[in-house]
This record gives structure tokens, sequence and C-alpha cells, in this order.
């Protein structure tokens, strides 16, 4: 059963939003994973990474990425996975408005949920949303 949330973080700038994402998955008895991987600094790490979730016998169901500046990350997972990806963008420069038009603006096939800037803790409420609707059809 996929019941955990993947974590990913551009860089450790971000991890006080991760932080919070954490939080909330605990405070839901959701499972996670927190990497910090960039697209930019190492798109080999991120492709075995993102090639390990989605063996079978991963637990992971869904993805949140969070970035800032150009936020390149969360489309990059969504251009090579199945699984649904959680944009966060971060507040870096244009008080966070580039990493959120860079997430929004996805081409088509490449679905990416976007939360608001700097906001962890919604992305990590429609995780276990997303989570709860799967595991009652089962």
């Amino acid at each position: 059963m996929r019941d955990k949330v993947a974590i990913l973080i551009g860089s450790e700038s971000d991890m006080s939003i991760a932080i919070d994402v954490c939080k909330v998955l605990d405070e839901n008895g959701v499972k996670f994973d927190l990497q910090t991987i960039s697209a930019h600094r190492n798109p080999e790490e991120l492709d075995m990474y993102l090639k390990e979730l989605e063996q079978d016998k991963n637990e992971i169901g869904i993805i949140i990425a969070i970035a800032g500046l150009a936020a390149a990350l969360p489309g990059v997972i969504a251009s090579k996975t199945g699984l649904p990806v959680i944009g966060v963008p971060v507040s870096a420069k244009l008080m966070g408005l580039d990493a959120l038009l860079s997430m929004v603006q996805m081409p088509k096939g490449v679905p990416v949920a976007v939360v608001g800037i700097d906001n962890g803790k919604n992305a990590a409420h429609l995780a276990v949303r997303i989570l709860r609707l799967v595991n009652e059809k089962r």
C-alpha cells in the first residue's frame, strides 16, 4: 500500500518549510521520507531516487517538492514519475512569485498541484486527504 509521502527540497535553505510538512504528516500518522536533492545540482541522484520510488515495493504514494527561485524541482519530478506531485513555492526572490509561476505553468501532461507560497502545511494536508481517499477505496 502506497501510504507514505516523499518530501524533496532543492536545498537546505528550504528545510524550515519541510519541517512544517513533517509536523502535519506526523500529526496525521503519515510516514514520510525527507531528502535534499537539487534538480540542477544533482540530476543523476534525483533520477535514481525517483526510480526507487516507482518500484512496486516502495510505499511512497505522493511527492511534495519544495523549491524557490526557478523552482524546477516539482516540474522535473512530475516529468519523470506518474506519482502525484505537490509543489510548494518558496519566497526567495520576487516574494516567491517566480517560484509560484514556475510551478503552475507546467506543460500539458506534466501536472503539479501547487499550494501557496511557503505553505508547506497545506501541501501536507492535501497529501493526507489524497491518501485517505485512496485508502478508503481499498
